[in-house]
């Protein structure tokens, strides 16, 4: 079966547009992309609004925290949480050749006592106990190479990502289009989380909606998410200021 499997995955393949290289699988769609410049950047915008969980974190203890991607795509989550954040970071995903690709084309750097990434199915690792109550930014972006809907996307997937963080712990997840099924997708996170735990963003020009769940709902106030915002911006290269003008808590957009 695993055999099987294996051979109906996508192809990997990349293209370099100026100083851009893009992932794809096997089409046209856009599945990752990096700066060859700085390849431990985060190139496009929906990926750095993925790690508005820092929002919600001290971020002196960052490096002291594990942070996990289902779904490896081009590895920028996986890279700047390991490189810019010094985080112990595992990834997991499904296709070999992306990982192959990764490493290849994208700059992921080899496994290490605090970067592993993991070929596995997301769905069985999240509903497994080996990481269950240790996962403090929990990042999901699992799209097929249609990138037509969620590959997962269920309040049970969503119950078993809650189960993996720590109590202060977030999840962050991709969701393409303001369409009905990101209503949907909603409905079932509110299911796992409960309503109060939801932040979202307005989608980006393309499309992409980023949404926050708490694994414990906090409301800080504006103020306070400001003055983080200016300090995560000072330390690394995210425009987390600007994320305050489109992120709020889902019952306020």
């Amino acid at each position: 079966m695993a055999s099987k499997k294996k051979l109906e995955l996508p192809e990997v393949n990349f293209s370099d547009y100026g100083d851009t290289r893009y992932l794809h699988l096997g089409t046209p769609w856009v599945q990752g992309s990096m700066n060859i410049d700085k390849p431990f950047d985060i190139d496009l915008e929906y990926v750095q609004r993925m790690m508005a969980w820092l929002l919600f974190v001290d971020i002196d203890k960052v490096g002291k925290l594990h942070a996990m991607q289902l779904g490896l795509g081009a590895a920028s989550l996986t890279k700047f949480s390991f490189k810019h954040l010094r985080m112990k970071t595992t990834a997991i995903e499904l296709n070999p050749q992306v990982v192959a690709a990764c490493r290849l084309w994208f700059k992921l750097p080899a496994d290490s006592a605090k970067l592993q990434v993991v070929l596995g199915d997301a769905a069985e690792v999240a509903k497994h106990d080996h990481w269950r109550g240790q996962i403090d930014a929990l990042q999901v972006d699992l799209y097929d190479h249609e990138a037509a809907s969620p590959v997962l996307d269920s309040a049970e997937f969503y119950a078993d990502c809650r189960s993996l963080l720590t109590d202060e712990g977030c999840m962050t997840v991709n969701l393409f289009g303001r369409s009905s099924s990101f209503d949907q997708s909603v409905e079932k996170m509110a299911a796992a989380f409960g309503p109060d735990a939801l932040w979202a963003f307005k989608p980006t020009r393309e499309g992409n909606t980023v949404v926050l769940a708490q694994r414990t709902p906090s409301a800080p106030k504006r103020a306070e998410l400001m003055a983080r915002a200016e300090a995560i911006q000072a330390r690394w290269p995210l425009p987390a200021t600007k994320w305050l003008r489109v992120f709020k808590p889902l019952k306020d957009l």
